[in-house]
């Protein structure tokens, strides 16, 4: 088993999905179940702009196109995608030149709602969505690390999505001290972002230790691996800004689809 400790505000992103137009129209926008609610737009503009960005498809120095064209090309209004470039103007991914363009900036810690994120296609890249398949109040197992002094937590299970192609199902574990019942229809594709809008737990760093683990009996068929079929297996432990655990997650994930990915460092023009 390998052992990594990230900390708050260490990007990990991925090269995201080449195709703008169906990752606007048809991912971000349709490809999370109806069980769950997508991220704003112009969150979900900067998140994929991010994800480009760390992953060099925009290189450090380079010019983006224009902003007409970039709104074109994801399917979204000029005002939208100006929203968007003003978030990574203020995170430092984006220097603009009056009269010139927009010039990247590369960074190696940005702020960013999948900063945690590090699951990616095999051909690269791959925009994240989930499918909630189940929300619990229970009290907690005995399996699991300490995340709070209470007996009970909220156990999570998603259905994870790339690009709309199932990667991953996941077990998480919040402890039950900050709310009574969390609502089904409230999560949304990213429940870090959940967590600290809604509940005000930020989670400012993760452990996550990476091996190799069995398909659990409640996977859905769509997986593509049967239950007790060998995969990949991340178990994390996050924690918020005081350094307490608060959250434990298993995560089961399509080997043959996808990767756990760590991109460390600024890339060079």
């Amino acid at each position: 088993m390998l052992v990594f400790e990230f900390i708050s505000f260490h990007t990990l992103l991925y090269e995201p999905s080449r195709l703008y137009q169906y990752c606007i129209n048809s991912g971000i926008e349709t490809l999370g179940s109806e069980k769950t609610r997508a991220l704003p737009k112009t969150i979900q503009v900067s998140e994929l702009l991010i994800r480009e960005i760390a992953a060099g498809l925009y290189p450090d120095g380079s010019r983006l196109p224009t902003e007409r064209k970039m709104a074109e090309n994801l399917g979204v209004a000029v005002g939208t995608l100006r929203r968007a470039l003003a978030i990574l103007e203020e995170r430092g991914l984006l220097r603009r030149v009056q009269g010139s363009g927009n010039y990247v900036q590369a960074m190696s810690e940005v702020q960013s709602v999948y900063e945690f994120f590090r699951l990616e296609l095999v051909k690269g890249g791959g925009f994240p969505t989930a499918e909630i398949l189940e929300v619990q109040r229970l009290k907690k197992e005995p399996s699991i690390p300490e995340i709070g002094r209470g007996s009970l937590a909220h156990r999570i299970r998603r259905l994870r999505y790339l690009d709309g192609i199932p990667v991953e199902v996941e077990e998480i574990w919040l402890d039950g001290r900050f709310v009574d019942w969390i609502m089904q229809d409230e999560l949304r594709d990213s429940l870090y972002y959940y967590y600290k809008e809604k509940l005000k737990v930020v989670i400012a760093s993760v452990t996550d230790t990476v091996g190799v683990s069995t398909v659990p009996d409640w996977s859905p068929d769509v997986l593509g691996l049967p239950s007790g079929s060998p995969c990949g297996f991340v178990a994390r432990l996050s924690y918020d800004p005081s350094g307490g655990a608060v959250e434990y997650s298993r995560n089961w994930f399509n080997h043959e689809i996808c990767r756990y990915t760590n991109r460390l460092g600024k890339r060079q023009a």
